[in-house]
């Protein structure tokens, strides 16, 4: 991959010792400026793990994906830059990073999406909730906005100046909903490429293997279509 623009790696983590030197390892370095790991309030090592494995450490005490990415946000300055989210838990290919990065490097796309839905592991890695609840609301933002849409996947690249501009808000679950709610009410070239979906490599998932991280996160997802069917005012962030 060829361009000028730098590329950072943001990886919120809540207690993922034991899958972030692995993750971090997957990581093409060539094409990466900085591997920031937003901690979110771990209470193993995952900060000195990262730091270990050659990542920066961000601390993000309040609980929340969003919580987290907004931390690490506040450390990379607005300007000409690609942001790239990876999942801690190892469920991404960070090999697939140059794949889901590059549309947006090129000027090809200012928000691109790695889409789960056609990689063989998703049956057995996404819970029936999980993809019954994705396939609502990607529908929903097809009809709505008319971009082509199959996935609210972690694994996303997004252009850093138009990502100031959506002024994020979500704390916790709805992160990657209200990102692509805002990029199609703005406009913004919105795009996926398909991607692999792999089990986590330890520990239990922090959303699909809990009764509240599934039902927060189906409510989010509500929240935000009402949002994008009725307009901002419906916005659970605000």
């Amino acid at each position: 991959m060829t361009h000028s623009r730098a590329i950072d790696v943001i990886i919120p983590a809540r207690n993922e010792e034991g899958s972030l030197p692995t993750v971090l390892r997957e990581i093409p370095r060539a094409l990466v400026r900085r591997m920031i790991v937003a901690d979110n309030g771990s209470t193993d090592q995952t900060a000195a793990v990262a730091r270990a494995h050659g990542a920066e450490v961000i601390s993000a005490p309040r609980e929340g994906y969003g919580n987290a990415s907004l931390a690490a946000l506040a450390d990379i300055p607005v300007g000409d830059s690609v942001v790239v989210w990876l999942v801690a838990d190892g469920s991404d290919d960070p090999a697939e990073l140059a794949r889901v990065a590059t549309p947006v490097a090129h000027g090809l796309l200012d928000l691109c999406i790695g889409t789960r839905v056609q990689s063989p592991e998703a049956p057995l890695a996404m819970t029936a909730t999980q993809r019954y609840g994705t396939a609502f609301a990607a529908g929903v933002l097809t009809a709505r906005f008319g971009i082509r849409t199959s996935d609210l996947g972690p694994f996303r690249a997004i252009d850093r100046r138009a990502l100031q501009d959506l002024d994020m808000r979500d704390t916790t679950w709805g992160w990657t909903i209200e990102m692509q709610v805002k990029a199609a009410r703005a406009g913004l070239r919105v795009g996926e490429v398909p991607v692999s979906w792999r089990p986590r490599i330890a520990g239990e998932p922090k959303v699909s293997g809990t009764l509240r991280g599934t039902l927060g996160a189906s409510q989010k997802i509500l929240h935000w279509m009402a949002g994008a069917v009725f307009g901002p005012r419906f916005d659970p962030a605000r």
